[in-house]
């Protein structure tokens, strides 16, 4: 599925216009007014599982095929193709679509192998299907992953601009797929991100266009415009499967939809982070313009810190060493996430 919810797609859902600024103009933005209300998408997600049935797996739904597993995942975008279609530049949202999928395989213990998109469009579109496409090609080469097909579908009374959404499939043996719960006294390693990642951009699109157009000069950084700021592709961490695994990671999340309080996927502990990775300048932005608390801003960005692992704390420092992460934190007896004077 495709919402914003922890427990499901990470991937932000529908929202509002291409404009954004549905949200309170002169008030503190929350995610709810902005249009995606994550309590609400829970209990969707959880009446769509009571009727399914639920499957192996958290980040991905595993299949016992004897002496592996085979697991997939599905994700889509989300809004954020919304500013894509205001700057007319679709050429990196094909990346975001396969990180999104092969993230979550990543942080099962699982490692990628497949891809097949599916690409719905209000009309066909030559320029834009061809920017689709080398976006998802780019993200293929860096995930080291096989596009094997895709669907375009043209559904004029259904879809509004276009929507893109795809499946990853992955393979790992059984042992090597990683348990998925922590325990009180483990570390936790974090990795940077490149931003916004593809989740919260309906409360940043709202936010940002309260006072701005997406084509406005950029304040920050080395963008062109503030909507290249929210284009900024989400950033891959395949690269951390073999090192990962090396060190005994017993868990990890994907900082996606939901925010910090995806740490909670890993196992019903307090996780106490204390060194997190520095927000880029896009998060202040955001905040600032929106009002936004920072309770709020956790909840539903990365904050910075894209990827979180949990692991023995005599192996923390090593696996830190190997990679580009850093101990950000620990787990502790207890439930919630504590983060920047911030209780979730």
């Amino acid at each position: 599925m495709t919402d914003d919810s922890p427990g499901s797609g990470n991937a932000e859902g529908s929202g509002t216009g291409a404009d954004g600024g549905d949200g309170p103009d002169d008030e503190s933005l929350t995610y709810a007014d902005a249009g995606v209300d994550i309590d609400a998408s829970e209990a969707a997600t959880a009446a769509l599982v009571s009727a399914v049935g639920e499957s192996e797996g958290d980040y991905a739904g595993l299949v016992d095929i004897g002496d592996r597993y085979l697991a997939l995942a599905t994700d889509g975008v989300g809004t954020k193709l919304l500013v894509a279609e205001a700057l007319s530049d679709y050429s990196t949202v094909g990346i975001d679509c396969i990180a999104m999928n092969a993230n979550d395989l990543v942080a099962a213990g699982v490692r990628p192998v497949a891809f097949v998109d599916y690409l719905a469009v209000e009309e066909p579109d030559e320029t834009f299907a061809e920017q689709v496409g080398d976006g998802l090609r780019a993200g293929a080469e860096e995930a080291s992953l096989e596009l094997v097909g895709g669907e375009t579908a043209v559904m004029p009374e259904v879809i509004r601009g276009l929507d893109l959404a795809g499946t990853c499939a992955g393979l790992a043996a059984k042992d090597a797929v990683f348990a998925g719960t922590t325990e009180p006294g483990d570390a936790l390693v974090g990795f940077p991100s490149s931003g916004i990642h593809s989740n919260g951009l309906t409360l940043a699109r709202t936010a940002v266009t309260r006072d701005h157009a997406y084509t406005d000069p950029c304040p920050f950084g080395d963008y062109d415009t503030i909507g290249d700021a929210l284009l900024e592709p989400t950033r891959l961490y395949t690269h951390l499967l073999a090192p990962m695994r090396a060190h005994g990671v017993r868990a990890a999340a994907h900082v996606t939809g939901g925010g910090w309080t995806n740490l909670e996927r890993m196992g019903e502990h307090r996780y106490v982070v204390d060194d997190a990775f520095d927000p880029q300048p896009v998060f202040e932005f955001v905040q600032s313009l929106g009002d936004v608390a920072d309770a709020e801003m956790h909840r539903t960005f990365n904050m910075g810190t894209g990827f979180v692992c949990a692991l023995d704390p005599n192996d923390a420092a090593a696996l830190a060493a190997d990679t580009d992460g850093r101990v950000i934190g620990r787990v502790e007896s207890g439930s919630g996430v504590s983060i920047r004077g911030v209780e979730l």
